[in-house]
């Protein structure tokens, strides 16, 4: 659970290097959150919407409305923490951060988008460079040799 809140504690923190685990509990967090919610809309809104005696056509609007004025505010929230995530992911690789809004640009361009997700998502999954690099130390610690322990 630590993993997962992380992000949050280094809210605005673009520099520095972070692991392939905190970067993966984050995004398997945001995953779980909006799944939860989502699977709370359709339970309620099934329910309010659902034909028969006594059931309001509008209250199943009304409920997506509130559904996505909640997830607008929850992306709000982890957009910032996202970004500084996935910036010092992308340092652990001694990439820089730039790359990440390169992927921002090619997602909007047809066919080309594809592409720009795959190799994105094999440079989240590779290891990062072992030992310190431009960014920082290394996150797990190879490569700090102790003279004397």
């Amino acid at each position: 659970m630590e993993w997962m809140i992380l992000p949050f504690k280094r809210y605005a923190e673009f520099s520095g290097r972070s692991r392939r685990l905190e970067f993966w509990m984050f995004s398997v967090m945001n995953i779980i959150a909006v799944a939860i919610w989502t699977s709370l809309l359709f339970t309620v809104g099934m329910a309010v919407g659902a034909p028969g005696a006594g059931a309001n056509p509008m209250a199943f609007f009304t409920v997506f409305g509130g559904y996505f004025l909640v997830l607008l505010i929850w992306f709000v929230i982890v957009i910032v923490p996202s970004a500084a995530v996935t910036v010092r992911r992308l340092h652990d690789r001694d990439m820089s951060g730039w790359w990440y809004l390169g992927y921002l640009v090619a997602s909007f361009i047809p066919l080309l988008n594809f592409i720009a997700m795959i190799a994105f998502l094999v440079i989240m999954f590779l290891d990062g460079t072992p030992g310190p690099n431009r960014y920082g130390p290394d996150p797990k610690g190879r490569g700090v040799v102790d003279v004397f322990s």
